[in-house]
C-alpha cells in the first residue's frame, strides 16, 4: 500500500457551528502540530504529531510549513461546460441562458472541444482548492463521458449526470424524454460508482423539463434509488412565475419536484432564493438540500438567499455552497464565501426601522452572519453532509479520503499579508480562534492565490508556481 504522511497545522470540523451560537469554536478542531497518515489515499491516523508518529516511526513525512491545512473544498453547484463563457455581460437568468450559455454548451457535443474544456475545468478547480464538485454537464452524452473520464484520470470524487432539458432551448440542444432515459441508463451503468464517480439524475430546471421528461426522471430514480438528484430551484422570479403557470396543479416550485417523487435525501436544488417558509420546512423534513450560490445570485441579479431562514434550528435545511460557474464569475469557493458574507449583511439591512419585507426576527438576523466557522464548515463537512458524501470526505476523520488544501494565509492581493500580520504574529496560529481569524481574512481579502497546494487521495495534485 502507498503510504503518505503530512505534518502541518490542521483545521477541520466535527460538528455544525450553527448549533453553537456564541461558541462556534466548539464545532471546529485545530491541531497546531499535527500528523495525517494515509494508506492508498484513505486516512488511517490523524492527531497531534507526537501521538501519531509513535505508531508510524518509519513513515516518510512531508512537511507543509506555515500553511493552514483544511479539508478540500466542495462545490455543490457548478456547470462544467460554462468554463469559457463565465462573466457574460448584462442579462438576467432566462435571456442569459439563450444568449450566452446554450451556444457555448452546444460546442461540448464535440468530444475534442469537451476534452479541452475538461482539462481547463479541472485544472482551475484544483488551483482554487476545490477537490469535489457536483456538476451539470450538457444534454449531450459525450459531455458527461468526458467529465467523468477526466475526473477519474485525476482520481477526484465528483457527482454529475446527463443534463435533461426538452423545452426553452435551441432545438438542436433539446433531448426527448425517451432519449434522456435511454442515454441516462447507459451512463449510469458505465459510470455510477466507478472509482470515485457518483451519478446524479439531472433535470436542468423545472421550467426546462416537460411533464414527460420529469416522469422519466421519476422512473430513473425508482429504478436507481441510491442515485443523486441535482437540479435548480426558485432562482429567478420570472422563472418561478412561468413554472407555476405550466404546473397549475402545484402551489410552489418545490411541489413540481415533489409531484414526481424526486425530493428526499440526495436531492439538491441550486439557488433557492425565492423559496417560501413552507418550502424550507418541507425540504428540511425530507432530508433534501439546497445549494447557496451567492456569487451567481448577485451577478445575475437573481436575489438574496435567506441564509438565516435556511439555518433555522427548528427546520434546519441541509446546505452546500456553490460557485455556479459560469453564472458565478469565479471558480474560487473563497470568493463564494466573500459574497455569501455580503448577502447575509444585506439581508440584515431589512431589519432597519419599519422596513422588514421578509419578516425576519433577531435570531434569523444572527444566523445570517457568516462567521469563518460557519463559512468553512459550509465548504467542507457541511457540504459533504448536505450532499450525502460525508462517509468519504468533509473532515480528517480516520477512514475518509485524504483530500485537502494547504492555504497560505498571507498570499493574495498585496494588502492581505499586512492585514493578516495585524491578527497573528509570524509564528502562525496558536489557537482555534487564531486559525479562524486568519481564515476570515482569507475569505474576505484573499482569493485563489491563497491556495498553495491541493491534494487528492494523499497525493499532491496542484502546487502554486
Amino acid at each position: 500500500m502507498a503510504q503518505t504522511a503530512i505534518r502541518g497545522t490542521f483545521f477541520d470540523f466535527i460538528d455544525d457551528p450553527w448549533k453553537h451560537v456564541g461558541e462556534e469554536h466548539l464545532a471546529a478542531r485545530f491541531v497546531r502540530d499535527g500528523l495525517l497518515v494515509a494508506d492508498d489515499g484513505v486516512i488511517v491516523a490523524f492527531g497531534d504529531y507526537d501521538d501519531v508518529v509513535a505508531d508510524y516511526p518509519d513513515v516518510d513525512v512531508t512537511h507543509i510549513l506555515d500553511r493552514l491545512i483544511t479539508p478540500g473544498f466542495i462545490d455543490g453547484h457548478i456547470h462544467f461546460p460554462q468554463t469559457r463563457m463565465l462573466g457574460a455581460y448584462g442579462e438576467q437568468l432566462l435571456p442569459w441562458l439563450q444568449k450566452s450559455v446554450f451556444p457555448e454548451e452546444m460546442r461540448y457535443g464535440d468530444r475534442e472541444y469537451a476534452e479541452e474544456g475538461a482539462t481547463r475545468f479541472f485544472d482551475t478547480l484544483l488551483a482554487s482548492g476545490t477537490t469535489t464538485c457536483q456538476a451539470f454537464t450538457s444534454s449531450y452524452p459525450v459531455t458527461t463521458e468526458v467529465f467523468f473520464d477526466e475526473a477519474a484520470r485525476r482520481n477526484m470524487r465528483v457527482i454529475g449526470g446527463l443534463t435533461g432539458i426538452d423545452r426553452f432551448a435551441p432545438d438542436e440542444y433539446l433531448v426527448t424524454p425517451e432519449s434522456f432515459y435511454d442515454d441516462s441508463t447507459d451512463l449510469i451503468e458505465r459510470y455510477s460508482g466507478a472509482g470515485r464517480n457518483l451519478y446524479a439524475i439531472t433535470p436542468r430546471f423545472g421550467l426546462g423539463a416537460s411533464n414527460e421528461l420529469l416522469e422519466q426522471c421519476r422512473r430513473l430514480k425508482a429504478e436507481h434509488p441510491d442515485l443523486w438528484v441535482n437540479t435548480h430551484i426558485s432562482e429567478n422570479p420570472t422563472e418561478c412565475r412561468d413554472l407555476l403557470a405550466a404546473h397549475p396543479d402545484c402551489d410552489d416550485y418545490l411541489g413540481v419536484y415533489e409531484k414526481y417523487d424526486l425530493v428526499g435525501p440526495k436531492f439538491s436544488g441550486g439557488h433557492g432564493i425565492w423559496l417560501s417558509d413552507d418550502e424550507f420546512r418541507r425540504i428540511a423534513a425530507s432530508g433534501a438540500s439546497v445549494t447557496f450560490c451567492p456569487s451567481s445570485n448577485l451577478f445575475l441579479g437573481s436575489g438574496l438567499f435567506r441564509l438565516g431562514r435556511a439555518t433555522d434550528p427548528e427546520h434546519r435545511v441541509k446546505l452546500s455552497f456553490g460557485t455556479d460557474m459560469g453564472g458565478g464569475n469565479r471558480f474560487s469557493m473563497l470568493n463564494a464565501l466573500e459574497d455569501a458574507y455580503k448577502v447575509g449583511m444585506l439581508n440584515n439591512t431589512l431589519l432597519d426601522g419599519s422596513v422588514n419585507p421578509r419578516n425576519q426576527d433577531l435570531a434569523e438576523a444572527e444566523r445570517n452572519k457568516l462567521s469563518p466557522y460557519r463559512a468553512f464548515y459550509s465548504l467542507t463537512l457541511g457540504a459533504a453532509e448536505a450532499l450525502y458524501i460525508d462517509e468519504w470526505v468533509g473532515n480528517f476523520e480516520v477512514g475518509k479520503e485524504a483530500d485537502f488544501v494547504a492555504l497560505d494565509w498571507t498570499a493574495g492581493p498585496p494588502a492581505l499579508e499586512w492585514h493578516q500580520s495585524l491578527l497573528v504574529d509570524e509564528d502562525g496560529p496558536a489557537t482555534v480562534e487564531d486559525a479562524a481569524t486568519l481564515l476570515f481574512g482569507v475569505m474576505m481579502v484573499g482569493d485563489e492565490r491563497s491556495v498553495d497546494e491541493t491534494w487528492i487521495m494523499g497525493a499532491r495534485a496542484y502546487k502554486k508556481g
